[in-house]
C-alpha cells in the first residue's frame, strides 16, 4: 500500500514538474524581444536592426508547437491592447527580417492550430 502511494506521488510530481521544465515562452519574453519593433509597426519609416534581432531570437526559442502557440497568443493579446498598428507591417515583419514562421501573424490566426 505504501509503495502504491509512493508511485502515485511520483506520477503526480512528474505531471506537475514536467510542464514547468518545458514551459512555453512567456509574454514578457515576447514583449521584451519585440519592443524595439513597435514604432515601426505603427508606421515608422525605418526598421530598427534590433527589431529583427529580436524576431530571430524569438524564432530560435520557439522551436516546438507549444512555444509557437504561446508566442502566437502573446502576439494576439498584445495587438489587442496597442493602438495604431499597421496590419500590413505586422504581417510582413518576419519576411522583412528574413525569418520564416509557420503561421500568419494576425488577430484572426487560430493559435491552437499553429504547429
Amino acid at each position: 500500500m505504501a509503495s502504491l502511494k509512493l508511485v502515485c506521488a511520483l506520477v503526480l510530481c512528474i505531471l506537475v514538474v514536467e510542464p514547468m521544465a518545458t514551459s512555453a515562452i512567456s509574454c514578457g519574453d515576447v514583449a521584451s524581444k519585440l519592443s524595439s519593433c513597435l514604432r515601426y509597426l505603427q508606421g515608422g519609416r525605418s526598421l530598427p536592426s534590433n527589431c529583427c534581432a529580436g524576431i530571430r531570437s524569438l524564432n530560435a526559442q520557439a522551436r516546438d508547437k507549444r512555444s509557437r502557440q504561446a508566442v502566437c497568443r502573446c502576439l494576439q493579446n498584445a495587438a489587442k491592447t496597442m493602438t495604431g498598428l499597421k496590419t500590413n507591417l505586422v504581417e510582413g515583419l518576419p519576411r522583412r527580417c528574413g525569418v520564416k514562421i509557420p503561421y500568419k501573424i494576425s488577430t484572426s490566426t487560430n493559435c491552437n492550430r499553429v504547429k
